[in-house]
């Protein structure tokens, strides 16, 4: 049973990246060159129309790291065991599919190819650490109400 939770937490987190990485490039109406909601299946020909404008992979990065670092707290929040580990992986497998774009299409500048490195994996971890630290606070809270529950009044 944990692995089809695992399995879906993991989807679900590279589900919740995707979307926020789609309405990110979304964002200048200049980008889009396509009719669709997601730009992928049309991915090669959005790169070309915005190959000198850095400001797209600028936005790209930011938010490929916003996606990586919710679709991390998605995962974890969904997984049972090894929140941060799974968190992580959703940053590696971003990271897997943003370095087959740049294997495969050619129109990245440099800075964006040295950045994916230094934003994937620290996004997806703190990710991971927001959902462990706050279900960390909530079983001490629950502890401590617990045990203010069981203090006998004194008379």
């Amino acid at each position: 049973m944990n692995f089809f939770r695992n399995t879906l937490g993991v989807l679900a987190g590279l589900t919740v990246a995707a979307l926020i990485i789609t309405l990110g490039i979304k964002i200048d109406s200049s980008w889009v060159t396509y009719k669709q909601f997601a730009p992928f299946d049309h991915w090669e020909t959005l790169l070309q129309s915005v190959q000198k404008k850095d400001s797209f992979f600028v936005a790209l990065l930011f938010f490929g790291g916003l996606g990586v670092t919710f679709g991390g707290v998605v995962t974890a929040m969904i997984v049972k065991y090894a929140k941060v580990a799974y968190a992580i992986l959703i940053g590696f497998i971003m990271l897997f599919i943003a370095m087959l774009d740049i294997i495969i299409y050619p129109y990245h500048p440099v800075f964006y190819k040295i950045s994916i490195f230094l934003i994937f994996f620290p996004f997806s971890w703190i990710g991971g650490k927001i959902t462990e630290v706050i279900y960390e606070r909530r079983k001490k809270r629950a502890k401590q109400l617990l045990q203010s529950k069981n203090k006998k009044p004194q008379a």
